[in-house]
């Protein structure tokens, strides 16, 4: 696998934005959350902590009308909206409007954790992805990846304010190709499709690779095996907004989140002993390996 190596020391050469003593939480970044469904509400919860564990100020949480309520109780430092659903309990393609309209007021949506595939989740991203307008940074994860298959034009146009974080499953449906494909030359499909969509792409897996259209290719090895979970994913997609939210740039985003998310990981499975650990368990570790990289990396 080619590219730069993730570590502490690149990590060093490119540091997060300064937090500035004198904010208040809107300064610190604002972040919506959107997604999950009638019997997946949970999601949400795990995605929408992670940002603000990240350091975000602010975080609103788009679900269903029927999960939004005890979604709001168990999150009590979110604000929620509540979104339309269809029969099965998804997310309508209605809802779009509601979220267009509330992201201006953010610096960062995060767009399908807890989401399924389906017609109306297509209509659903493709209309969000044409309504909302820059600077604010868009993280693209579970369903909502699917869904943004055919439309690179429209992802485009953001210019590299969209972050894409696909498993090895949902890389293929994006790139249109088998997960064998996509596993046997990771690096160079990952840069493919940052180019094609002109956006960052952050390719999960044992072994990493952020790709930016712009600068190349960063790998991070720093995984493991543990953090093959359920919940796994919609943590690393909060940690992506959160920094994002903060005013990481993109990339710079994608790669923190990355190496903190490992970094998490590689904690826990050291404490349980291998396999076994919570993606929940993951969320209390984010802001002690945030606020001492150096030490993360050492121990």
């Amino acid at each position: 696998m080619s590219g730069r190596i993730l570590d502490a020391a690149w990590l060093a050469r490119h540091p997060l934005p300064p937090m500035d003593e004198a904010s208040d939480k809107n300064g610190r970044g604002r972040v919506l959350v959107a997604g999950g469904a009638e019997f997946v509400p949970g999601a949400l919860r795990l995605t929408g902590e992670a940002t603000l564990r990240a350091g975000a100020g602010k975080l609103q949480m788009a679900t269903v009308r029927s999960a939004a309520l005890p979604l709001g109780v168990l999150v009590p430092e979110a604000a929620m909206i509540a979104l339309p659903a269809q029969e099965d309990g998804e997310i309508a393609a209605g809802a779009a409007g509601l979220l267009i309209d509330g992201a201006p007021r953010c610096d960062a949506l995060i767009l399908g954790p807890g989401m399924s595939v389906s017609s109306q989740t297509d209509e659903l991203v493709a209309a969000v992805l044409s309504g909302v307008k820059a600077p604010v940074a868009i993280i693209l994860d579970a369903a909502a990846l699917t869904a943004a298959a055919d439309l690179q034009a429209v992802i485009a146009r953001h210019q590299r304010r969209v972050i894409l974080t696909p498993h090895h499953g949902e890389m293929a449906i994006l790139a249109g190709m088998t997960q064998e494909a996509v596993a046997a030359d990771p690096a160079a499909v990952a840069q493919d499709i940052a180019s094609r969509f002109q956006a960052i792409v952050l390719l999960k897996g044992n072994a990493s690779v952020i790709a930016d259209p712009a600068k190349g290719l960063l790998r991070h090895e720093g995984g493991c095996v543990g953090l093959a979970t359920g919940g796994s994913g919609d943590v690393l997609a909060g940690i992506v907004g959160g920094l994002a939210a903060r005013g990481a740039s993109p990339r710079d985003a994608a790669a923190w989140a990355a190496w903190v998310h490992g970094q998490a990981g590689r904690r826990l499975e050291r404490r349980a002993g291998g396999v076994g650990f919570l993606a929940r368990e993951l969320l209390p570790l984010i802001p002690q390996i945030l606020n001492d990289p150096a030490g993360a990396a050492q121990e």
